[in-house]
């Protein structure tokens, strides 16, 4: 499956959280994200533009990979395939027997919201900032999923830089 979206990093979530309930729209989830990625023993993942992450958020884990990075009109588009996981834990030490190497770990704070037939998060990412992300419903195509993606962000007057990097690859730039 090809994800589609667009990361704005904000100066706060507090306006947009105003605009949201303003409009009506209603707080779907809110959640503690924990995010472990890792490299490949046979290539690597920051030179390909892939990522391979356990994500952990108390309630359910999950292996998700994703595919480099296509170039669309300032969206972000992949391919991302995920799959549900029992133990996270145990997981990563196979990962790491497998001759994986752990690359970082993300923690953020992460409110979504249903916003015309968009995925919308909040993210509060420790030691990054605060950001917003749209994501395209699935099935849709690069051109309506960038119209649509752009018709939400001004629904919703979000102001901010976009950027095409994932919260890995800033975490790294840090370093």
């Amino acid at each position: 499956m090809i994800e589609y979206e667009v990361k704005i990093r904000v100066m706060g979530l507090g306006p947009i959280r105003d605009r949201l309930m303003a409009l009506g729209i209603r707080l779907t989830g809110s959640i503690v994200e924990k995010d472990l990625y890792f490299n490949s023993p046979t290539r690597n993942f920051g030179m390909t533009d892939e990522a391979l992450r356990i994500r952990s958020t108390g309630e359910e884990t999950t292996l998700t990979y994703k595919g480099p990075k296509l170039g669309l009109l300032g969206v972000k588009a992949r391919e991302e395939l995920i799959v549900r996981v029992g133990d996270g834990k145990t997981l990563g030490e196979i990962l790491i027997q497998l001759g994986f190497t752990r690359t970082a770990e993300i923690a953020k704070r992460r409110e979504t919201y249903r916003v015309e037939g968009t995925y919308v998060a909040l993210d509060d990412v420790e030691g990054l900032g605060s950001f917003v992300e749209i994501e395209a419903p699935a099935g849709l195509g690069e051109e309506e999923a960038v119209t649509l993606i752009g018709q939400v962000r001004g629904m919703l007057g979000i102001q901010g830089g976009e950027t095409t990097l994932s919260y890995l690859e800033m975490v790294l730039a840090t370093r």
